[in-house]
């Protein structure tokens, strides 16, 4: 059985839509995390679809990512406040 999309076309300008691996930012109190996931992103306008399961993945790491629970995430870096 074939699994249905829940849009054919982009919800914000109609355009096409095409399935692609994307970087997703995502901020948990003031800690960040990147993750790669699959979206349906918008050809015309860059709008980002994203399934369910994607979605709750999101938040179960904004969960730990407030509550600072970071021992299984990668560290890649640093991240540093401006103020101008």
């Amino acid at each position: 059985m074939k699994q249905t999309k829940p849009f054919d076309k982009c919800p914000v300008c109609g355009g096409e839509l095409e399935e692609k691996e994307v970087e997703k930012i995502l901020k948990g109190g003031v800690n960040t995390a990147i993750i790669r996931v699959r979206a349906e992103v918008c050809l015309h306008c860059g709008e980002r679809l994203y399934s369910q399961e994607t979605v709750r993945l999101f938040e179960e790491i904004r969960r730990k990512l407030e509550r600072k629970e970071v021992a299984n995430f990668q560290p890649i870096g640093q991240s540093f406040k401006v103020t101008v």
